[in-house]
């Protein structure tokens, strides 16, 4: 009999070990507490290579925007020097201060690599807070091996980017579990982006999906 109170104390730890596990890695809806902000067509500002027409590089489709772009592309005006992207901006929401978030489901095709798939535009120390990037089939917080979820290829998944500008503090949850919390780049006009961005090794197309595009701030 006295074996057993032995055994429990040796598994103690395993046990904290796991509930802690487990409850960082917990579901949750990020979007409580917040406020959601009205979003209609006139918010959403496409960039596209300025070459070509907007149905060459974007398809909006049974409520999904489609987005796709080649790194020989343009850049989004004439006088960039920024890699090809064709993206969305969220406009009329732009913010200095306070805690926003996005919210959106994001799709990626098998084969896209080296791109941005969706940023929190502005900083003091950047030119950008936040960047979601894909490489060989993982989601990383700006360049890998800063993973985020691996396999997203062809499948769904849920974005939510949180920016507290004035504690400076972006928090990336994907499907409710929250895989990054960490500093931002400091003061600015921030705004939301989503799309496909091109960036370091990319692959000979990018592209990405969207829908549900939600914006909410306390």
């Amino acid at each position: 009999m006295a074996v057993l109170p032995i055994l429990h104390l040796t598994l103690l730890p395993l046990i904290i070990y796991q509930a802690t596990f487990f409850a960082s890695a917990a579901v949750v809806d990020p979007t409580l507490g917040f406020t959601l902000v009205s979003l209609d067509n006139s918010n959403l500002v496409i960039q596209k290579p300025y070459n070509v027409p907007v149905n060459q590089r974007y398809n909006f489709t049974n409520g999904v925007h489609q987005f796709w772009i080649y790194p020989t592309d343009k850049s989004f005006k004439i006088d960039s020097n920024t890699q090809p992207r064709t993206e969305i901006r969220i406009s009329k929401h732009e913010y200095t201060s306070g805690i926003w978030q996005f919210e959106g489901y994001g799709y990626v095709p098998s084969g896209t690599s080296g791109v941005c798939i969706m940023q929190v535009f502005g900083g003091s120390s950047s030119a950008t807070t936040s960047q979601l990037r894909v490489y060989d089939g993982s989601l990383t917080y700006y360049k890998s091996p800063h993973v985020l979820s691996q396999n997203i290829y062809n499948r769904w998944f849920r974005v939510n980017a949180i920016h507290d500008v004035d504690a400076n503090n972006v928090k990336i949850y994907i499907d409710g579990v929250l895989k990054r919390d960490g500093v931002g780049s400091g003061a600015g006009t921030h705004y939301f982006k989503f799309g496909v961005y091109a960036q370091n090794d990319s692959s000979n197309c990018m592209e990405s999906r969207w829908k549900d595009i939600k914006v909410f701030k306390k």
